[in-house]
């Protein structure tokens, strides 16, 4: 792991680094100073990539649904916890291309409550952790969710995330977590298919077992139990990484953050100017309910955010879509592109050959 660049300006971040950049640069050999740096140079990297679509839809896209809409920015909110660290939202909100898009980095230390210790042993059952007592933690992580406003563009979502608590006789534990994965609104095998085989080059680079495993995980994981049906079509998903060294659990996370941009990219230029009809818009809005009835109710993420003393709501709920709408026994018909994408999400396939 390389240690903070001693030459580092905060110009290559969004805002002013959650820790104090001198401070990072004292422990810039570190994992916590080097995984914050790492963050906060994602998060700034992903925002400009998307603000460069969004100001370029300024020239090409005219809708009267999105008159009065200009390429937006993202706007960095830069916020601090009283029991230690703090973060940066940013937002982008009401683009001609991305209807809502959030991405958050938070650093963030304190004492985990005895209910959370609870909660985090039944989550990490390889690590060890003692319960009955509030314990020290460290936790840094990104996380995006970008919803766009047309149906042909997918919405993404992906966590990388870096945990540190002290365990059993002060002893310090640490693993790693994350994930990448994709919901769309149209059915396209053509997307489905390099978003999926991106991810797998970045996994086979450090284990080849680590997508197929992965992937397994994260169909899995982003099952909405009470509708019988995945939240999208997937991609990759892990916890409790923290084998065979920190080094090689950093060096695939930094390759799996990495590779957000060209699996995702390109399926937003390809898309964003296409027509769409009422009906997909309908559907969108649909599908977007049951993004929120996934985070509200499963989402790990959003209950460690709800049971973490001095939670900052806004930035636990930035996953949450401007619109979205439920409709009472809606159900696609029979043999539409609505129907087929269903199927896929009742039945996930492989998508890398």
């Amino acid at each position: 792991m390389e240690p903070v660049d001693q030459n580092l300006t905060c110009d290559e971040f969004m805002d002013q680094s959650i820790t104090p950049l001198d401070e990072l640069k004292a422990t810039g050999s570190s994992t916590r100073s080097i995984f914050e740096v790492f963050i906060l140079s994602v998060q700034k990297r992903f925002c400009v990539a998307l603000e460069t679509i969004e100001k370029k839809s300024n020239e090409s896209i005219v809708d009267s649904e999105q008159n009065g809409y200009s390429g937006r920015c993202f706007v960095a909110d830069r916020w601090q916890r009283k029991e230690g660290g703090g973060g940066i939202s940013c937002v982008l909100q009401d683009g001609k291309v991305f209807e809502k898009a959030g991405v958050n980095v938070s650093v963030v230390t304190g004492q985990l409550s005895k209910e959370a210790v609870v909660q985090m042993k039944k989550q990490h059952k390889d690590i060890d952790l003692e319960e009955g007592r509030e314990l020290p933690f460290f936790a840094a992580g990104i996380s995006s969710v970008i919803h766009p406003r047309n149906p042909h563009v997918p919405t993404i979502h992906f966590n990388y995330r870096y945990f540190e608590i002290q365990g059993q006789k002060g002893s310090t534990e640490w693993w790693f977590g994350g994930g990448t994965d994709l919901t769309p609104y149209v059915y396209d095998e053509n997307s489905f298919k390099h978003f999926h085989s991106t991810l797998a080059d970045a996994c086979d680079r450090h284990d080849k077992s680590y997508y197929p495993k992965f992937k397994a995980e994260c169909d899995d994981y982003f099952y909405i139990k009470h509708r019988g049906e995945r939240r999208g079509v997937g991609g990759i998903f892990f916890d409790d990484l923290n084998k065979p060294s920190l080094a090689d659990c950093f060096g695939f996370i930094k390759s799996c953050a990495q590779a957000v941009i060209p699996c995702y990219l390109p399926l937003v230029e390809a898309n964003y100017l296409k027509s769409y009809s009422p009906d997909q818009r309908r559907w969108q809005l649909l599908r977007r309910g049951r993004y929120v009835e996934f985070n509200l109710v499963y989402d790990r993420g959003t209950k460690f955010g709800f049971a973490t003393p001095g939670a900052r709501i806004e930035s636990i709920l930035i996953s949450l879509p401007l619109h979205a709408s439920w409709e009472y026994m809606h159900s696609p018909v029979e043999g539409s592109d609505q129907d087929k994408l269903m199927k896929i999400l009742k039945q996930p396939k492989d998508w890398v050959c």
